[in-house]
């Protein structure tokens, strides 16, 4: 069985599923814009919620830190830029591939 934990890289908008410490998957990612930063840290997943409606495209998942998630966007322009409030934006297809991949308690670590 797996043991999946989620590093997303603000620096090069990219969002990478390991398994362990192996790299399995990587995605292209949008990210806060420089005046509501994307917060670095270790959070974990607590839920997931088809259909948020909204700019959260098909699909939320939530972080332990309040307010921000891993969500997907109606506006897949924005994917690799400064462009959301903190949260993590993913295309559709993307975020749902990644929602069937990791429970809830994955780990999450943002860094800078």
């Amino acid at each position: 069985m797996p043991n999946y934990r989620i590093i997303v890289d603000l620096s090069d908008f990219q969002l990478y599923l390991l398994d362990v410490n192996r790299v399995v998957r990587g995605f292209p990612v949008g990210i806060g814009k420089m005046v509501t930063k994307t917060p670095t840290g270790e959070y974990y997943i607590i839920n997931k919620q088809p259909n948020p409606g909204g700019p959260f495209g098909v699909l939320w998942m939530g972080l332990s830190k309040p307010h921000y998630g891993i969500h997907g966007t109606n506006d897949p322009s924005s994917i690799g830029k400064q462009t959301s409030h903190g949260c993590i934006r993913m295309h559709n297809e993307d975020v749902l591939e990644l929602a069937v991949l990791v429970p809830i308690h994955t780990r999450v670590t943002i860094r800078p």
